[in-house]
């Protein structure tokens, strides 16, 4: 896609802290470093988002995102690592090319945090009817 980000990195045009590539899947630090060692893993082959990328690219992005999981944790000595994908704008997402961010841990003091809070205005039975 012309104008991804994303896609300039693999096409070499802007340059990037690679850490894996192979024919299929690239894998670089972002710039942000959210805690030490944050890494994208993405898809060369284009796709905005989970909605969108197939299942091959998929398997391919989540088979490197285990790989480079254990390579973060081992030489970083990071202690355990956040998966985190975001889609669509309301989620979070800003680059909108299929991208999952490896996030080492070191410690809880790391600044780096995720709430898992309940919400009071959701029920589980009228989702479950839902979804079935």
């Amino acid at each position: 896609m012309e104008d991804c980000l994303f896609c300039k990195i693999v096409s070499g045009e802007i340059p990037s802290y690679k850490i894996y590539e192979d024919e299929d899947v690239l894998a670089f630090l972002d710039i942000s470093q959210t805690t030490k060692g944050h890494t994208l893993v993405i898809p060369k082959k284009h796709a905005k988002d989970i909605y969108e990328i197939d299942d091959e690219s998929m398997a391919k992005v989540y088979k490197v995102a285990r790989k480079l999981a254990n390579t973060l944790s081992e030489k970083l000595n990071a202690n355990g690592i956040n998966l985190l994908n975001n889609n669509k704008v309301d989620a979070g997402q800003t680059v909108f090319h299929y991208h999952v961010h490896l996030i080492p841990r070191y410690d809880k003091d790391d600044k780096f945090v995720v709430n898992f809070l309940e919400n009071e205005n959701s029920n589980i039975e009228d989702t479950h009817n839902l979804l079935k």
